[in-house]
Formats: structure tokens, sequence, C-alpha cells
């Protein structure tokens, strides 16, 4: 797939890097998505805001520019400016954040050209939760924006006619809405009223709004409707209806935390300016009361009405949305009367009136099946009304598409997925097929290029292909168990265990489907384990095995009539095509083998030897005796040793690639080298060196996979590279010069190993990634070796938009057979924004 602009690093000495992969969750806030016209939905990630395709189902960019979560996003044109969206090549897209910013940016749909435009003036004291807008002609739209600091503020966006259609937001006006704030808006064009606009608004004081105003943005209150009995969470209106013989109407739906939707109806009548009082004081009686208020806007007055009452939800409705308008033949837009609804009840509606009796019915249901006992944030139309997507409290989507002919079939597509909270860890696995991910959202993620079976060597993209962990604790460290046998993982939570993950039957079935690639039989033949439940606390996940009669009494004595789990069991599969989200979440968990007691706090790092036969873990530590790190051997999971030697949390640990050393960094600013040598009976070790390494905290370390040498990075923002002499001390090679800010993450692959020679990537607390080239200083592992000069370069600094926005928390090459220079390298990364990052790096 061909990079858009951006997306492709710029080379110092023929080093390029391209975008293969970004795997990010939605914000967990109500009005974060924005499905425009141009096609790609807009949603917020952590600070950053992300585009993806829905007809590739894949995340195509991450715009940088926030400094505090994203909250909501506008498309500008919007799906109703179906007039203004023909032959439109320029986009502009709108996103405001929890600091009170909000930007603009703007895209060449034809080029996917993207740019930071501008940030708009800070009118906004707290955060912004809602944007609305319209667009008044073909180069002007005025949009809205309401924030927790009780104002709602109406701009102008004016578009030069120009070939670079650069464009200036100005700020029009602001409203005080008083001590409860806005949570929702809406805005349209008034029906027989030239350049007129009407504003919805609802909140916290269980009323709609309504506002009426011009191009000139002053906005001045009409009337209220009262009705809902709790916070109004979204308000939409629709384009101008023609209803039989009636003059043209306009709906306005709204939904609440009562659970229901109101749909209201405003119908205009021409009043001369001697007569504008007088319907109002006729018509004080019932009948007044039930229609509801009448306003007056230039030499018309509109009679607003409830016209109808939808109940069908069982929690909060957070999202309303009317169907998008279709362009007709003679340049009309035409209104379809439906409305999509998303609610916290994990289900998604469509509603449409009843052709016979006009009564407004449920004729689409579809939703979610979760762990999570919280649904959907919002529901969104595809501009032509041929899909719609959700997003909810796991930060996952869900997209369905009506696939079906002669009648409606709503099914199930491919979406892009990630974490929803930091990532705080990954590995790729033996032999670099897919990618394993570990995060602060209680989950582990498998990521891996999915290829084409008709075209057997493209790959068609990266899916997310299975979800071995949902834990109840925020996952900070995993290892991959290297060696023979099944595939295995090892990781680290905030609790005192470790505990060990086997692969089962189905995944590597579905790994085969995936990658194309024949595994060895032994893996089929010794694995018995299909698939795996989770329990009833979401703690440990219990086996399904491939013949009944292997399960264990005491598992199934849990699931007897006494039992209080309620969840379903999980269904192993052995997926064909891409899973969806409700198969990842219920049908792809790994049985947990293991568990590792021995620390007295929570895990913070692990690592496993090349080999296959240790596993090393640290907890978080205040004191010594606490820091020290355990040895586990693989098989038996018995601990073979602890090794005392820092003060403080052991942030990272590495074995060499002979497995003779192992290389701990820490808190207390100190570096060890540990000798160890894995005998019959476990391990013999012993401490070879503590040396004071740098200023500040040392948050990571790599060794070179040719030799003794390492690195090791720090809050004080430099590199250092080491080497172990005579097994028995450490010497200071040369240090990097300082960067731009605390190094969090370091990995070190090797390129030649004749002249030593390979890449360090560098990842910093800003979110940015630079890759450094080292070569010379010790030729290979013998000690006796004499020293050669080190020679290190800066060979590339990443593009920022092609890097993560905040704190960087692991870099991992991919293990590459080939000793080809010239043969691209994969990097992959994640961080503190939610987003996992994979990279093909050439280096010329």
């Amino acid at each position: 797939m061909p990079p858009t602009a951006g997306e492709l690093a710029g080379a110092r000495g023929g080093a390029e890097a391209e975008r293969v992969f970004i795997g990010a969750g939605c914000n967990r806030v109500v009005n974060n998505v924005s499905w425009g016209a141009c096609g790609l939905v807009a949603f917020g990630a952590q600070n950053a805001v992300a585009l993806f395709s829905p007809s590739r189902g894949e995340i195509v960019t991450t715009l940088p520019g926030h400094k505090a979560a994203v909250n909501c996003t506008l498309w500008l044109p919007t799906k109703k400016d179906v007039l203004q969206v023909r032959h439109r090549e320029t986009h502009y897209l709108l996103s405001g954040s929890s600091d009170g910013a909000i930007m603009a940016w703007k895209i060449g749909s034809g080029k996917c050209e993207w740019s930071h435009a501008l940030e708009l003036p800070a009118m906004h004291k707290k955060g912004v939760t809602c944007l609305a807008g319209r667009m008044v002609s073909d180069t002007v739209s005025i949009f809205a924006s309401t924030s927790s600091d009780g104002t709602v503020v109406i701009w102008e966006m004016a578009v030069e006619p120009t070939t670079s259609c650069s464009f200036k937001v100005s700020c029009l006006h602001s409203l005080s809405v008083g001590l409860k704030p806005m949570v929702s808006l809406s805005l349209a064009l008034l029906p027989e009223q030239e350049g007129c606009l009407i504003l919805a608004m609802g909140g916290l004081d269980h009323k709609v709004h309504i506002y009426c105003g011009d191009q000139s943005g002053k906005f001045v209150k009409a009337c209220e409707l009262k009705g809902h009995s709790d916070w109004i969470r979204s308000l939409d209106f629709s384009l101008p209806v023609m209803m039989g013989s009636e003059k043209q109407s306009l709906f306005l739906v709204s939904s609440s935390q009562d659970k229901t939707i109101r749909i209201w109806k405003m119908t205009s009548d021409f009043v001369s300016s001697s007569s504008m009082e007088q319907p109002r004081k006729e018509n004080i009686g019932m009948a007044s009361y039930i229609e509801g208020p009448l306003f007056v806007v230039g030499n018309a007055s509109y009679q607003v009405s409830l016209e109808s009452l939808l109940v069908g939800h069982e929690d909060w409705v957070y999202s309303v949305e009317w169907q998008p308008p279709t362009l007709l033949l003679n340049a009309g837009a035409h209104q379809p009367m439906s409305i999509l609804s998303a609610s916290m009840d994990k289900m998604m509606m469509i509603w449409r009136p009843e052709k016979n009796t006009g009564l407004w019915i449920n004729s689409v249901t579809v939703g979610e099946l979760s762990h999570s006992a919280l649904g959907f944030y919002g529901g969104h139309w595809e501009p032509d009304g041929k899909s719609i997507l959700a997003h909810g409290y796991g930060g996952f989507f869900h997209m369905w598409r009506d696939v079906g002919l002669d009648s409606e079939n709503w099914q199930p597509q491919v979406v892009p997925s990630g974490h929803f909270a930091p990532v705080s860890d990954l590995t790729w696995s033996r032999s670099g097929e897919y990618l394993l991910t570990v995060s602060h959202d209680q989950t582990a993620h498998i990521f891996a290029p999915w290829r084409s079976h008709v075209n057997p060597g493209d790959v068609i993209c990266w899916r997310e292909i299975a979800r071995p962990q949902i834990h109840g604790h925020d996952i900070n460290c995993v290892a991959f168990i290297q060696g023979t046998g099944n595939h295995r993982f090892v990781c680290g939570a905030d609790e005192k265990v470790s505990r060990v993950f086997e692969a089962t039957l189905s995944f590597l079935r579905t790994l085969q489907e995936a990658t194309l690639l024949k595994p060895d039989n032994e893996d089929f033949d010794d694995v018995q384990v299909l698939g795996a439940n989770m329990s009833a606390l979401g703690l440990s996940q219990k086996p399904i095995y491939t013949h009944g009669g292997k399960e264990s009494p005491s598992s199934t004595s849990n699931d007897g009539p006494d039992s209080m789990e309620t969840i379903p069991d999980a269904v192993p599969t052995v997926f064909t095509e891409p899973p969806v989200e409700d198969q990842l979440a219920w049908h792809t968990l790994w049985p947990e083998s293991h568990k590792l007691y021995g620390h007295g706090n929570e895990l913070f790092s692990i690592c496993c030897d090349h080999a296959g036969k240790l596993v090393a873990s640290s907890c978080k530590a205040q004191s010594a005796p606490v820091a020290e790190i355990w040895l586990w051997e693989v098989g038996t999971w018995k601990a073979v040793g602890c090794l005392q030697s820092h003060n403080l949390t052991v942030t990272q640990m590495e074995f060499s690639s002979d497995n003779a050393f192992l290389l701990s960094v820490s808190r207390d600013r100190h570096l060890s080298i540990f000798s160890i040598k894995k005998t019959e009976e476990g391990a013999q070790h012993h401490l070879v060196t503590k040396h004071e390494a740098h200023k500040r905290i040392i948050w990571a370390c790599s060794w070179n996979p040719f030799g003794y040498e390492f690195a090791t990075g720090s809050r004080d923002k430099t590199v250092k590279i080491w080497c172990v002499q005579d097994a028995s001390s450490v010497k200071l090679l040369t240090t990097l010069p300082q960067f731009r800010d605390s190094v969090t993450t370091l990995s070190w692959t090797g390129r030649d190993r004749a002249r030593n020679a390979g890449i360090i990537a560098v990842g910093m607390d800003n979110g940015l990634i630079e890759l450094w080239s080292v070569s010379g200083g010790r030729a290979a592992s013998d000690c006796s070796s004499d020293l050669s000069a080190l020679s290190v370069a800066c060979m590339l600094r990443f593009d920022p938009l092609m890097c993560h926005v905040s704190t960087v928390h692991r870099l991992r090459w991919q293990k590459s057979d080939s000793s080809d220079e010239k043969s691209a390298l994969e990097l992959a990364s994640c961080g503190a924004d939610h987003c996992v990052r994979v990279f093909a790096v050439r280096d010329g």
C-alpha cells in the first residue's frame, strides 16, 4: 500500500521509514467520532486525531497537535451538506479537546494531503464537549462549540476561493448558558427563511433550548422544549421535509439519559407583522400546551409539536442521528425518514415510520456481546446510508453493512481495533510473524499481516487476529517464551503474580490462514487445548480441550447449577477471514497454564532468554529486598534464583545474545550485569558489576545482537553505549549527543556481523523516534579481541506525523533472518497515546 503524504519519513544517508500499521482504540467519550462526507471516519485517540477508512478497514493516519485528550470531532462539509459536497476535493476537520482547545485541519481528498491548518483562539476555559455546524454557502460554514465552562461559541469558517483552498476561522458570538452547561448541539438552516439558522442545545437542565440567528452569528433564544426527565445527550436536525400538502417541516430528534427519544416537528406559517402576537394570545389553552411552543423568525412563525416518543432502549441513549440525505436528479436533497440511535444497553436501533399508520417503530436492531456491562457511546451513518458504525465503552468500533438484496440484512464488518489506554509493552512472536501487545486497558492483543488468499504474496493489511488475555488488572509487561514447542507468553500486571499463557489449536490454525505459512506438524499434534473461557471475576482463563473428557473435574465443577457464572461459553473458531469485534472478545482467548508467585509488589518488567530456558521478572520497589530480580525455569516454572543489586524498581532487563549475561537498569540510576549459567538444577548466577550510569532514572537498555556492547537510555536525555570487559567490568564507549527529551525506550538490531554494524532505535517522552547507526567497537563476543573505534551517527528522525503524540513505551525490531542490508526491517512501537505502530525501515 503506498504511504500517504506525510507518512514517509525523509531520508538521511538513504534511510527511510514507511508506516505499515497503526492500531488505536477510540477515546471513551460521547461525540468523539465523526463520519465525514469524504468517506473517512475521524476519532480521538488520546491526544491525537485518528482517521480511518471504512472501505479498507484500517487507520490511515494520526494527526498530532492537541495537548490533551480529544473529546469531539466534526467534518465540514457535513453529511447533510450534500449540495455543497458535489465535486469538492477539499474537506475540513475540526477537533476539540479536554483543555478547551479547538484545532482545524484540511485534507485534499484527491491526493490525501493533510495539513494542520490552525488552532482556534482560546474561547473555552474548560473541555470542549460538542461541535455542530453546517455550510451556509459553497465557501462559508457556521459552526458552534459547547464546553463544560457553560458557554456556547458561534464560529465562522470562510474558505478563500483559490487553488490552495486556505481558510480562516473567526469567532462571531459567545452565549452564556448558566451553571448547567450544554453537552449537545445541532445546527440547521431554517426552511422558508433565507440565511436564517436555528441552533438546538441540550444539557444538564433536561430541556432542549432553541436559538435562532443569522450568518452574523447573533443568536437569540426562541423557546424551550420540555419533556425529557434527565440530561439531554444528543440532538440532530433533519433537512426540511415536505409532508403531504403541508409546508416544509423541520424535524429535531433528541435523546436523553431517561432512556427515551423524542422527535419534535417544527412547521412554518407566514404571518403579517400586525398579527405576530395574536396567535400566542388566542392559544393559551390546553391545545397550545399539547402542541408545544410557537416562535417567530422574520416573517414566519414556527409551531413546535411532539411528533413521536420512541421507547425501546433499556439504558441511557447517548446518540441519535438522522439518515444522511441523498442528492436528487433535480439538484435537490431528499431526507430519508430514518433515525439511528445508540445506547449504553449495547444496542443500536434504526427507527422508521410505519407505512400505513405513520407510527415510528424500531425496524432494525444490532448490538454487541462484550465482557463489559456498558455499551455504546455513539452511532453514525455512512454518507450513503448503507453502513452504520458504533463506538463503545471498550474503545472498540462495530460496523454493520446492509448486504441484503430484496430485504435488509445487516452484517458485521471488519474495522480497525486497538487499545483504549496506554500500551505498556509489546513483543514479536518467536519467528516474528505476529505482534503481541499489552495495555493498561487490561487486555492483550495479537496483530498480524493478513495475506491475500488470491495473491498469496500480497498483504491486504494488518489485522487483530486474537485477544489472548482479558484481565482484571492493568497489564504492565510481557515476554514471549523463546525456543521450541507451542507459542507461549508470560505477562505481569498490577498484581503480584506473573501468568503464563499458551496458544490454542484454533489460534494456530487461524494464524496459518492469516500468514499462509505452514507450521510444524508437531504444533498441531501436541496442542490439546482448543480455546479458553473467561472466569466470572475476569482474572483467569480456563481451557476448552479438544476432547471433552480431558477436562479436569475441578474446572467442570465450577460450572454447576450453583455457580454464579452467567458468562456464555466461548466457541473456539478457526477464522478464514479477519475476525470482527464480538468474535475477538469471546472466542480467541488463550488458556492460562501457570501462575508464578514470589514478588511482593506489582509486576513491572519481564524478559525471557533467547533459548527459552529462563524468565526474569521484577516488580515495583522502594527498597533493596523488594527490588530483587526473580529467575524462573521455563517448563517447571520454579523459582531458581533471586538476583540482588538494585535499591529501587528495576525498569528493564534483557539477556545478552548468548544468554551469558543479564543486564538490568533501575530507577536507582544504576545498571547491573549478572552472569547467568543454566544448570540441570536450575541456574547459577552472580553479580559481575554494578555501575551508576546516569544522573536520572534509567528507563531503557538493549544489547548488541553481535556482541557484548549494550546501550542505556535515561530521563537525563542521554543514550550511552557500554561494553563488558573481561567478564568483570563495564566500560563506557561513547555517549550520544543529548536528545530533545527523556529517552524512554531503546532497541538494538544487527545488520552486518563482520563490521559489528547495527541500528539503535530511540524512543522519547515526547513521542518521537530516531534511528542511529552503530558500527565498529568490539568486533565479536570474544572479550580478548582488540577494540576498534566505535562509529555512531543519526541516520533518521521520523516525521512527527508518523510518530506517537505521547511517551513511547517500547520499541522492538522484528527478528530478521535476512543478512541482506538492503532488505526492509520492521520496527514496532507502542506508547501512552494508546497506539501501536509498525514501520518498515530501509537503510539504503
